[in-house]
This record gives structure tokens, C-alpha cells and sequence, in this order.
């Protein structure tokens, strides 16, 4: 279990709120127990599986992490464990979250933390940035939820919350950043981080928020102008690209039949599903080769 962090200079919270940010952070820790969403990496504070969790999480629902979550903590519970299995165990067991090179990623990152710090998930920013496939927002998340360090975690959801109650404007990312890091109580940074994040997932949702239900109306700048102005969170919304017929679709539809077995390079169109397009096929399979999923095995590519 963690006992320290070292928290970078520029990351503490104010001191000093002003009072309608302390209405907000009361309501909402609060209002934390009805809000809450049960999944089962909010179990530990372990901070190799909140990492595990942190990089599974990121562009997936959380609905869709839950198996894989539990498959893979349940095998690799420890940076050792996942080191020594090698990247295309990892990758197996990461099937149905998509992105596979994150697997990669997590595998690279157990690598480090047993080479450079002796198996324990370091407390300290600089190493958490310097570990593979971990960017600031995940490693801010370790610190937050595996160390109780009181620094603010800013995903779309989060982001969406701040613009709307708490600022009753668009923000720039450094200033969601800069207020998030502001609200976060020192004392009780893990409630507060899950409350702000199931609220962004519940009453706040992006399209058709349920402001009537919502346990911090009262307190959200939004709401008190009647919701006359536009929507100050919906600058931020990005349309996501097509997933069907795209590359992704391919490459998920050859990692998955890499799974079972190596692919032979004549069976690769078919496997990505381009069974008349081999050459994207072959594209494909070359892009997951520099990423460090798969690799040749004479005709065959296989995962490493």
C-alpha cells in the first residue's frame, strides 16, 4: 500500500476558497453515497492496479472495463507479475477494450517500475511521466487516488462539470485544470474525485443533463441563469470519427484472431476483414509491428 507522495510544486490547491466554491464542495461530497457507481478498481487504492485501471479507462467506457479490469488484476496483480508474463499475455487478456497498444503500454510501464524502482509504483510525477503510455492525466490520477495527493482530475466529464456549475462559461483546458486543482479538499481527495466523476456520468451527462435531479443545482452557475445562455460545456463536445469500415475496425478484427493464433500473411485481408484488400491488410499488420503487438514469425504474425 502506498504510504508517501511527493507532490510536484505548482500542484497544491489553494488555500482560499470563495464561497460559492465551498457550497459546491460541500453539496457534492455530501451528495457523494447517492451518486456513487460500483465498479471494482474503486475497491483498492493499490497504486499498481489503480494505474492498471487509469490506463484501461482511458477512451473506454467504464461499463467496458469492468471484465477485462478484473481478468487482468486477477493475473497480473503486481508490476512484477505483469513484467515477467511478457507484452502478448498482457495483450490477451486485454480483449474487449480496443486500443491494444495500451496493453503494450502497460506492459512497458511494469517493465520500468521493476527495473528503475523496484517494483513500486512510484509516488512522484516526474517518474510517473517517464513511465510508457503514462501522460499527465493518468499520472495525476495515481497520485490522486492511489496516494491522496490533492490534486484535481480533469476528464470530459469533469470538465463538462466545471464549465457548467462551476464556472457558467467555456473554460480553457489550463484554466479546468487550475480550478479543478482549486476544489479538491486535501482532506478527502478520493470521495471527492469519484463524486465529481459520477456526477459528470449521471445528472451532468453531456446531452439532456438531469439539472431537476441534480444535488448541486443550487450551486451551478448554469442553472441559475435559468439556462438561458448556451450550454457552456458545448464547445468542448468533439464528434468522435466513424468506427465502422475504419482502420480500427481492421486492426481490432486481426488482434482478436491473433489471440487464438498467428495469422499467415495470405490470411491477414481476411482476418482484418478486407478479404479484397490485402494491401490495407498489410498496412495494418505492419502498424501493429512498430507499436510492439505483433511482430513475424517467417509468414506469420503473430503477438510478442
Amino acid at each position: 500500500m502506498p504510504t508517501s507522495v511527493a507532490v510536484e510544486p505548482g500542484l497544491e490547491p489553494e488555500p482560499e476558497l470563495a464561497p460559492e466554491l465551498h457550497g459546491f464542495r460541500r453539496d457534492l461530497l455530501v451528495a457523494a453515497g447517492s451518486l456513487w457507481r460500483d465498479f471494482p478498481w474503486r475497491a483498492t487504492r493499490d497504486p499498481w492496479l489503480v494505474l492498471v485501471s487509469e490506463v484501461m479507462l482511458q477512451q473506454t467506457q467504464a461499463s467496458r472495463v469492468v471484465e477485462p479490469y478484473l481478468r487482468v488484476a486477477a493475473r497480473f496483480g503486481s508490476p512484477a507479475a505483469c513484467a515477467a508474463a511478457g507484452p502478448a499475455e498482457v495483450v490477451r487478456e486485454w480483449e474487449g477494450l480496443g486500443y491494444n497498444r495500451r496493453a503494450v503500454h502497460l506492459h512497458r510501464a511494469a517493465v520500468a517500475i521493476v527495473e528503475r524502482h523496484g517494483g513500486e509504483v512510484p509516488g512522484h510525477l516526474d517518474s510517473l511521466l517517464a513511465l510508457p503510455g503514462v501522460g499527465p492525466y493518468t499520472a495525476r490520477a495515481v497520485l490522486a487516488l492511489a496516494f491522496g495527493a490533492p490534486v484535481g482530475i480533469v476528464d470530459t466529464n469533469v470538465a463538462r462539470v466545471l464549465a457548467r456549475a462551476v464556472a457558467g462559461r467555456p473554460l480553457r483546458p489550463r484554466e479546468t485544470q487550475e480550478l479543478a486543482d482549486r476544489l479538491v479538499p486535501a482532506d478527502d481527495v478520493w470521495r471527492f474525485t469519484q463524486a465529481l466523476f459520477d456526477l459528470g456520468a449521471g445528472p451532468c451527462a453531456a446531452r439532456a443533463p438531469s439539472c431537476g435531479s441534480c444535488p448541486v443545482a443550487r450551486d451551478c452557475r448554469w442553472a441559475a441563469g435559468g439556462h438561458r445562455c448556451p450550454d457552456p460545456a458545448a464547445a468542448a463536445r468533439r464528434r468522435q470519427s466513424e468506427f465502422k469500415g475504419s482502420d480500427r475496425e481492421g486492426r481490432g478484427r486481426l488482434v482478436r484472431a491473433l489471440r487464438r493464433s498467428p495469422v499467415h500473411v495470405s490470411g491477414l485481408a481476411a482476418a482484418a476483414g478486407w478479404p479484397g484488400d490485402s494491401e490495407r491488410a498489410l498496412r495494418v499488420a505492419a502498424a501493429l509491428v512498430h507499436e510492439g503487438i505483433a511482430g513475424w514469425a517467417e509468414d506469420a504474425l503473430v503477438l510478442v
